[in-house]
């Protein structure tokens, strides 16, 4: 299976990095990888095989015009822009792929590991596919013990390496969000169904968020940062938020500007950045800022004064 997959994966990435590309040319990029082909033809009765299999295990549609050169190209490649189920799928399988061939390398490879119980992960898509509700057991970090609970999962995301469900809870009456490290015990309810309310968008739902803090109140409001030439480099090559522009630049400072709730762990990120990143606007987020930064430089100026 492997094998198959990774001559998906060829093939897809073949034709998407073309754009378009006829039989004959795919078939030149197929006899120059040795590695896969040995130097052999694809058999055109292979190639259409594999058409199905890319379609049906990674989603990719792979048509031909009907004119001109007869050229192949990825139908709905829309559906694999940045932020995409299927985009994540695709780069995370071939990403895969490329570790397994440079297995001889591993202990030169290194990465991040991501904490999460795949068996919890199954259970929450099965709730959310069946319309099933759930009874978890969850421990929140803001509560000395765990509490039992269900809860209606509406749909997941992940973000800094950790999954979260979005859920409604009966008990509350509005959509919760909890991170699946912190959920002790999981049991899916086949006795109890909820409805999925029809204009529920869970990219909208997240829209405004830094991550995925949204019960905290704060609005929805413009953000505009000042920057270092040095840190906006990042910024650029990595956004902080899909909201996220530059403006005209002010005294060899970049300008970014945004449109999002200013929750905590937005705060926590620009605190990340140091020196390097100044908020501008609302006056609110700035003021906080310097409190956070004023508690900070006393509690180093405290440690300072301890030493002998």
């Amino acid at each position: 299976m492997a094998k198959i997959l990774n001559k998906y994966i060829w093939l897809a990435e073949t034709i998407y990095k073309a754009r378009k590309i006829t039989f004959e040319e795919i078939n030149e990029e197929w006899r120059r990888d040795i590695d896969f082909s040995g130097g052999e033809d694809l058999p055109l009765r292979t190639f259409h095989k594999w058409r199905i299999g890319v379609e049906d295990l990674l989603g990719l549609v792979i048509e031909c015009e009907r004119k001109g050169r007869y050229a192949y190209y990825i139908a709905n490649e829309s559906e694999i822009g940045n932020g995409t189920l299927k985009r994540w799928i695709f780069d995370t399988i071939t990403e895969g792929k490329l570790l397994m061939e440079n297995q001889r390398m591993k202990d030169r490879i290194l990465l991040q590991h991501t904490p999460t119980n795949n068996q919890q992960l199954k259970t929450i898509l099965q709730a959310m596919r069946e319309n099933h509700t759930l009874r978890l057991t969850y421990h929140s970090y803001y509560r000395p013990s765990a509490t039992t609970f269900e809860a209606e999962p509406y749909c997941v995301k992940m973000f800094r390496r950790r999954w979260y469900m979005a859920a409604r809870s009966p008990h509350y009456n509005k959509v919760m969000v909890y991170a699946l490290d912190r959920i002790v015990n999981l049991e899916l309810l086949t006795g109890n169904k909820f409805a999925l309310p029809p204009d529920f968008d869970a990219k909208a739902f997240f829209n405004d968020c830094f991550g995925v803090i949204i019960g905290d109140n704060t609005a929805t409001e413009e953000v505009t940062l000042r920057v270092s030439e040095w840190q906006a480099h990042y910024l650029r090559d990595l956004p902080l938020h899909a909201s996220q522009r530059e403006l005209a630049p002010e005294d060899n400072r970049c300008t970014f500007a945004f449109r999002l709730r200013p929750t905590f762990d937005f705060q926590q990120e620009l605190l990340s950045l140091g020196a390097d990143v100044e908020v501008i606007e609302p006056h609110w987020l700035r003021e906080t800022m310097k409190e956070k930064i004023r508690e900070m430089a006393e509690r180093y100026g405290e440690e300072r004064e301890k030493r002998p």
